[in-house]
């Protein structure tokens, strides 16, 4: 059976595999993580799914255990801003979709919903989040039973044999180099050997397998798996081993993005629990809230807009406070690579694959990865159906993101500006073509989104179509024949019981300054 582990690169992707695999296996596996003292994170991959409790649960953390060491705050949606035009925003919320007669409540609110704000008539969350309010009151019990931590009947669960069954309420948001130094603490202290220093060579034997990697001060490195958490690099997945990278920027051009970390006051801003994506001429900025700064960049494509112009338009949209704050430059590789998974070296983070960080799907892929490479962790014989299962998932999972992400450009009406004109006329996968042929006539589903787990269920299709505007939509001609009268009873107890919480609950940032 294996034993020796070696991931090179640390960062998010890194410590979050090294304390993921010591949870798992305990002292049963070695594990050493190496990182260079000179390469810092990203720093975009703030935000999350809601998923990503199990990630926590599975390391038996409780969220006072780890959320003010990181800055962390709860995210109940991604606020969209301006994608339809200018001034007008909808939220896509952590929300179990209502049914009414077979129907989702979206359909009944196509057909005959009480005003023009879906996300406000089909969910609590949205004026929850508006109101700036935590999704769990100052003695810590949450909004929505059962969902108490360690209490979760289907914990052990992955995230796809999960999904559908239920939905949490809330992902978080935190500051990735602070959790990665909390899971570096975490890791050493379960036994994880951490070594600062630079990777000058990867060794290979007569098949190609890594055999070692070479350091600067530290020597040979050996292994029997290696796991490729070099970022962008694909210091071992890519250079190594020469696997071929598979570019999604035929449908998804944004490839440049400049962030800054801004220090605010945020008791006296307050804290909006939810991601903001605010479209601009050339791409969309992100705002994320935290505990003692905000979080926020611009994500652009290069062939429409140059650095400078991103980095002053970012500065405008932030205001005074961002004046002294030192930017980040990104150049983002967008894509997957062919196989994550090749020979004795397993890709995880953005050296796997990445799409632009619109809907927060970045930790979301490096958990997945985690929970897929434990699922399929290899034996002495090294069995090549481990490998291809393993492939064979995390592929779907990013091809299924990189159709979810393309449908927000399609689907959004703007068109005030060439980047923006050009979403309409860029080409898109097939597949998802012929699918929006089919939301036009009836709402998504679990039979007509992409076929394969992928993080996104049908609900988050229809939040997205519904409010970017860009598509005409109909409900089912079924209801036509049906009585609306209980769809409307529907309407009116997710009214009252929006007037009850937002009378009853915190401010998010009341409810931190406790937790912390």
């Amino acid at each position: 059976m294996l034993k020796k582990v070696v991931i090179v690169g640390g960062g998010t992707a890194g410590w979050m595999a090294a304390s993921y695999l010591k949870a798992a296996f305990g002292d049963r596996l070695a594990v050493t993580l190496v990182e260079s003292g000179k390469i810092g994170t990203i720093g975009v991959g703030e935000a999350t799914f809601s998923d990503i409790r199990h990630f926590f649960e599975f390391l038996g953390l409780k969220e006072k255990d780890w959320m003010p060491s990181c800055n962390a705050t709860y995210k109940l949606a991604v606020r969209f801003e301006n994608w339809r035009e200018k001034g007008h925003y909808f939220y896509h919320p952590f929300e179990q979709m209502r049914s009414v007669n077979g129907f989702p409540l979206t359909d009944w609110w196509l057909k005959d919903g009480p005003t023009d704000r879906f996300d406000k008539d089909c969910f609590v969350m949205a004026s929850v989040i508006d109101a700036g309010l935590s999704p769990r009151h100052l003695d810590g019990s949450l909004i929505d039973q059962p969902f108490d931590e360690g209490a979760d009947e289907m914990r052990g669960l992955t995230m796809s044999e999960h999904q559908g069954k239920t939905q949490f309420p809330y992902a978080y948001q935190f500051e990735a180099a602070l959790l990665a130094k909390y899971l570096t603490t975490y890791s050493v202290d379960r036994g994880v050997r951490h070594i600062v220093d630079d990777v000058r060579e990867v060794e290979l034997d007569e098949r190609g397998w890594i055999t070692g990697v070479r350091t600067t001060e530290h020597g040979d490195l050996s292994g029997d798996l290696f796991i490729d958490c070099t970022g962008f690099r694909g210091l071992l997945l890519n250079k190594a081993l020469s696997e071929p990278f598979i570019s999604y920027q035929d449908t998804l051009p944004n490839d440049s993005a400049v962030a800054l970390q801004v220090p605010m006051d945020m008791e006296r801003r307050g804290i909006l629990p939810c991601t903001t994506a605010t479209a601009q001429d050339a791409g969309w900025i992100w705002t994320i809230p935290l505990t003692g700064r905000v979080g926020t960049g611009y994500v652009y494509a290069k062939d429409y807009l140059s650095p400078d112009d991103a980095e002053r338009t970012l500065r405008e949209f932030v205001g005074p406070a961002a004046a002294d704050v030192e930017a980040n430059h990104i150049r983002m590789r967008i894509g997957r690579s062919r196989n994550s998974w090749v020979k004795n070296c397993v890709a995880v983070g953005l050296s796997s694959g990445f799409v632009e960080p619109l809907e927060s799907t970045g930790i979301f892929f490096i958990h997945h990865a985690l929970e897929q490479l434990v699922k399929n962790f290899p034996g002495a014989d090294w069995n090549p159906a481990h490998r291809d299962l393993y492939n064979t998932a995390t592929s779907h999972v990013m091809d299924g993101v990189r159709e979810f992400l393309v449908l927000h450009y399609v689907a959004a009406k703007r068109s005030d500006t060439q980047y923006w004109r050009d979403t309409k006329t860029r080409a898109i996968p097939d597949a998802l073509a012929e699918r929006i042929e089919r939301w036009k006539v009836q709402l998504p589903n679990s039979e007509t989104v992409f076929p394969y787990y992928h993080g996104l269920p049908p609900y988050s299709y229809m939040c997205v179509l519904l409010g970017m505007g860009g598509i005409e939509l109909k409900p089912s001609p079924a209801l036509a024949l049906a009585d609306g009268a209980a769809a409307r009873r529907e309407f009116e107890e997710i009214k009252e019981k929006t007037r009850r919480l937002t009378r009853t609950l915190p401010p998010a940032y009341d409810y931190f300054t406790r937790l912390g």
